[in-house]
């Protein structure tokens, strides 16, 4: 009987001095913390898959610097080919695997996701996808979900203010991805041309399919509609195809482009002589390659994934979120939970993720931690320079 007690409490004493290694936490041992990625290796969106490999070369860099208290990261990355079913099943799949997912990517599938996550307990952080679909979920949904990225309604509403107001639009055509991306985009535009008394107009909408390869047509029904100036929302790939399109048919409008055509590295690799001049948007006005704050960052990130040279901006969004997402786990200390984990993320105040971004906050009533975008216009291809043309602009946060 003595024994007996003796080991129940020995076996107390256990689990009040490691609280976190009591309970069985999902991607959580004693020496290890996974962290999740489904990303669109493959397919139509395969260049925003720089994100997750930048994720990846970040994780290995803290590992080096010794982790965080005590434990290694380790990234599970699954290939979805921007396709929403095969992200679900890839959460599904990890649910009990990884102890969060950062950057779920891609408007449809988290339009796809919103309810697994709630239903799976899993932290996301900073997916990257039009805000509006979580600030449409009930709050007791959004517990485990952290997001600093920009509204796709404000983003939309700004750049067509820009091009009528600052470039001397008057009619202006949207190209753009026909989901929750493209949309949320074209409600911006629409939102924006109400507000600007008949100063410009909507000449047309074009839309495309995400399995649509030839843009022949769609640079076409642009050219006809008279339009001086086209909004882009598509993938790097579509919207780069459209665009050569435009000038076979000798075509030139002015371009103003959503962020995820924000890697001009990659854009004027993709295009040449055809991207000068485009103005595009940065997400979250975060630093882009050539910014002096991001070159210690990229010096890491290309020392240890040399892939990454010349995908620059993307490897930038990548490392924002998994900054982040470590803040939390710096925050959340060692008895390290889902909950705990949450709690610590409602605490970041200020976070400029290592000068990247504006600061971002997050709270317990408050799930949109930034909201912001920068306009930049790309100069000359020979070069890949490009200059600031309207400096942070910081939106309210929606949820």
């Amino acid at each position: 009987m003595r024994l007996r007690l003796t080991a129940l409490v020995v076996a107390a004493l256990l689990a009040a001095a490691s609280p976190a290694l009591a309970q069985k936490v999902p991607g959580v041992t004693d020496s290890e913390v996974v962290i999740g990625l489904t990303m669109p290796l493959s397919g139509p969106a395969a260049a925003w898959s720089n994100t997750g490999v930048a994720m990846e070369a970040w994780a290995r860099y803290v590992n080096d610097q010794g982790g965080i208290h005590g434990r290694k990261l380790r990234v599970e990355m699954k290939d979805d080919g921007y396709n929403p079913g095969r992200a679900v099943a890839n959460l599904t799949e990890m649910q009990d695997k990884v102890f969060m997912s950062v950057g779920l990517l891609g408007s449809a599938v988290l339009q796809a996701s919103k309810d697994k996550v709630a239903e799976f307990k899993i932290p996301t952080i900073n997916p990257y996808g039009n805000p509006a679909i979580w600030a449409k979920q009930p709050r007791e949904k959004l517990r485990y979900v952290f997001v600093a990225y920009t509204d796709y309604h404000d983003e939309g509403d700004f750049l067509v203010s820009y091009a009528v107001n600052k470039l001397g639009a008057k009619k202006v055509a949207v190209f753009y991805q026909n989901d929750e991306y493209g949309k949320g985009g074209l409600e911006g535009v629409n939102r924006g041309l109400k507000g600007l008394a008949g100063k410009g107009s909507l000449a047309t909408t074009v839309s495309y399919e995400l399995s649509d390869r030839e843009m022949g047509t769609h640079a076409l029904k642009l050219k006809d509609s008279g339009a001086d100036t086209v909004i882009l929302y598509p993938t790097i790939t579509h919207g780069a195809n459209v665009i050569k399109e435009m000038a076979k048919v000798g075509y030139r409008p002015k371009l103003v482009a959503s962020f995820p055509l924000g890697d001009y590295f990659i854009m004027y690799r993709l295009l040449g002589e055809l991207w000068e001049g485009a103005h595009f948007n940065a997400l979250n006005a975060a630093a882009l390659a050539s910014d002096p704050v991001a070159k210690p960052i990229l010096d890491i990130l290309t020392r240890y994934e040399p892939k990454l040279v010349g995908r620059e901006n993307t490897a930038l969004a990548g490392v924002t979120a998994i900054i982040l997402a470590l803040e939390g786990l710096q925050k959340a200390g060692r008895n390290l939970t889902r909950d705990s984990y949450v709690e610590a993320m409602e605490s970041v105040k200020n976070f400029n993720t290592r000068g990247l971004t504006p600061p971002v906050n997050f709270a317990p009533n408050r799930r949109h931690g930034l909201n912001a975008v920068r306009m930049l216009r790309a100069v000359k291809a020979a070069d890949n320079s490009y200059v600031e043309v309207v400096p942070a602009q910081i939106f309210q946060p929606h949820f």
